[in-house]
């Protein structure tokens, strides 16, 4: 059995794949079945080609895909989820959809966001008027007591 420690790593190592915006894109492409490189590459928008194939290989190793190479010319590739990739398939797409449905309120809160601190910025840039100066002190005492 592995040690506490050893066990807490690799949950957040799978984590980290499972969680990566890549590879929610790709399982979710993937649930209706088996697609070819280019073919998630031109769903996915933003993706590039070296982090579709990072993604891929991830999943891969993790045992999340399976990638079947067809013995024709040219060399046919394809992608699909492997049974323990479709059990992710709820999770992600309930994700996916949560937020599609929440984007706009997410949108208006960023904004907000943004606003308030360019305000607390702009603020503090003219509360600040930099360090007190003294009153001028003389041997005969302060200007102001001086007239």
């Amino acid at each position: 059995m592995l040690e506490y420690d050893e066990r807490t790593c690799l949950v957040r190592q799978i984590l980290d794949r499972v969680g990566d915006k890549w590879t929610l894109n790709v399982i979710h492409h993937l649930a209706d079945g088996q697609k070819r490189f280019m073919e998630l590459q031109r769903e996915i928008p933003g993706i590039s080609q070296r982090m579709l194939t990072v993604t891929l290989r991830g999943l891969e190793e993790d045992g999340l895909v399976e990638r079947t190479i067809h013995p024709v010319v040219p060399p046919r590739v394809d992608y699909e989820l492997t049974p323990l990739g479709r059990t992710l398939l709820d999770t992600v797409c309930q994700l996916m959809d949560w937020t599609l449905a929440h984007l706009d309120d997410i949108e208006a809160a960023r904004a907000a966001y943004a606003a308030r601190e360019n305000s607390l910025k702009r603020l503090s840039e003219h509360a600040d008027p930099g360090p007190a100066q003294a009153p001028e002190i003389s041997r005969r005492g302060p200007r102001s007591a001086r007239a």
